[in-house]
């Protein structure tokens, strides 16, 4: 499958440029649904049919956990400079082809070409930093207390396992999962979402061409996910799940692994609150409340959902962010003069719309937006409100689109206690020029990461993670994210 001549034209049938007409990818062949069954993929920007892909059944589950069992084996036999040598190779072609791959992601998902070649270079450092990692893999050695015996620790590959993977980041969010159980000896079902699939099997044939062993790496797409992925659970073969999405199906999928006792890592939602004190460099917090908010347009379980100014600071912060989120240039994200695409579904707009309205019915005033775009595509423009109080929606759950809420507060107890007032914990922002305060507030916010004084966090050598209701378990980082797909075996010696 040669992605290399896909090309971006808005006033052409873009199906012509689809070259996904193979099939779910299982085993190392592509192959159609069982059933013969598709689903249609949409451009978020036209709501134009732009593709079909298949439809797994539960057969189709069935045949690619076959596939990763017979795989298992030899792959986790291969020898780890090996592996790290084939996981170098795939950073290097999504590298190369960053351009063709972020055309793709903008295509499907909305989001505006300079945050999908953003997307790319992220994504394909998963790869580099896991073909590093692979090699360093290694055990423990020791003296028991009582001197009886030698301790031997031995990590191992946990299995086959099941990764599923959200629309908002279609590229990073696989590589983030896929990379590390390679690097660890694993084999994986891939199950995208049915929003952005093209992506992933565009990704699949990038690593068989870097070499991935057939059945090392299976992708299908469904409609059905809960059926599919109960039936794949089911199987006493597959001893791994990660999952990134919403809280509420991390819950029913624990629910779903804990029956068959299945390892589980899961990166949920988020309600990152952002916090400008009063000594804060104005410009370098507008600056990263424009990454923090803006970044996918606002599409990220990391974005900036409750923004908190302290008073003294407040009037010329609500001011100076207007002024940049009315500035952004709104429009299909495949122009390259795009700065805020379209949001991913109709359903998507609406929820938007529903929680700014709610802020507005409490008392919120709208700086900027507020109302959702005519015509065709799923945009919503770019919305600044103030004096947004603590009972709006908007400050319980995630926004996820282009709106920024801020609040006024007046000392550092307060907005701690206001930031810990959610049920999640992945992501928190606090600009402050004095260093030891912001050490301070951070060991004090109850979140999984904080970004002091920068508007982005991830990095795939650091552990990216949420407490709370916002995850188990970490991606990335210096053996946080390979740890989750292996198994610690201990051997005792007899001296």
């Amino acid at each position: 499958m040669n992605i290399s001549h896909l090309t971006v034209d808005q006033d052409s049938d873009m199906s012509e440029y689809i070259p996904f007409s193979q099939g779910l990818y299982i085993g190392g062949k592509w192959r159609p649904s069982s059933d013969g069954r598709v689903i249609e993929v949409v451009d978020p920007s036209t709501e134009a049919v732009i593709a079909a892909v298949p439809d797994a059944t539960l057969a189709d589950a069935a045949a690619a956990v076959e596939a990763a069992a017979q795989a298992a084996a030899s792959w986790r036999e291969t020898p780890p400079r090996k592996r790290s040598e084939i996981l170098r190779r795939c950073f290097e072609l999504m590298t190369e082809r960053a351009e063709t791959l972020a055309a793709l992601i903008s295509l499907e998902n909305g989001k505006a070409l300079r945050d999908a070649r953003g997307e790319v270079a992220y994504a394909a450092e998963f790869f580099r930093w896991n073909a590093e990692e692979a090699v360093r893999i290694s055990g423990e050695f020791g003296l028991a207390p009582s001197g009886a015996n030698r301790i031997v620790v031995d990590y191992q590959p946990i299995g086959i396992c099941v990764l599923i993977t959200p629309w908002n980041f279609p590229a990073a969010m696989a590589t983030r999962k896929i990379a590390p159980a390679l690097a660890a000896g694993c084999t994986v079902i891939l199950k995208p979402a049915s929003e952005t699939p093209l992506t992933a099997y565009a990704l699949a044939a990038l690593y068989e061409e870097a070499g991935v062993p057939p059945g090392v790496v299976n992708v299908i797409t469904t409609s059905n996910p809960g059926p599919v992925t109960a039936a794949m659970l089911a199987d006493a073969r597959v001893r791994k799940l990660s999952f990134t999405g919403s809280t509420g199906i991390g819950r029913m999928l624990l629910a779903e692994a804990a029956k068959h006792v299945i390892s589980c890592s899961m990166e949920l939602g988020g309600n990152a609150p952002f916090i400008v004190l009063d000594d804060a460099d104005l410009e370098a917090a507008l600056d990263g409340a424009m990454i923090a908010k803006m970044r996918n347009a606002g599409e990220a379980c990391t974005a900036a959902n409750r923004l908190y100014v302290q008073a003294g600071i407040h009037d010329a912060f609500a001011e100076g962010l207007r002024k940049r989120m009315a500035a952004l240039a709104i429009g299909p994200g495949t122009d390259s003069e795009t700065e805020c695409g379209p949001m991913i579904t109709r359903k998507a707009v609406d929820k938007i719309d529903r929680l700014v309205q709610d802020a507005v019915a409490r008392g919120a005033k709208v700086l900027c937006g507020g109302a959702v775009a005519e015509g065709r595509g799923f945009f919503y423009p770019p919305t600044v409100l103030s004096d947004v109080p603590a009972d709006a929606a908007m400050a319980h759950e995630e926004i996820f689109g282009p709106v920024a809420p801020i609040s006024r507060f007046e000392d550092e107890a307060e907005v701690i206690a206001k930031a810990n007032d959610t049920e999640y914990g992945l992501a928190a922002y606090i600009y402050t020029r004095d260093l030891a305060k912001g050490m301070r507030m951070a060991s004090k916010i109850e979140s999984g990461m904080i970004a002091l004084n920068r508007g982005l966090m991830s990095d795939p050598a650091a552990p990216f993670g949420g407490v709370k209701q916002s995850g188990l378990g970490r991606e990335g980082g210096q053996k946080h994210g390979i740890a989750e797909f292996m198994e610690a075996k201990y051997i005792a010696v007899t001296i």
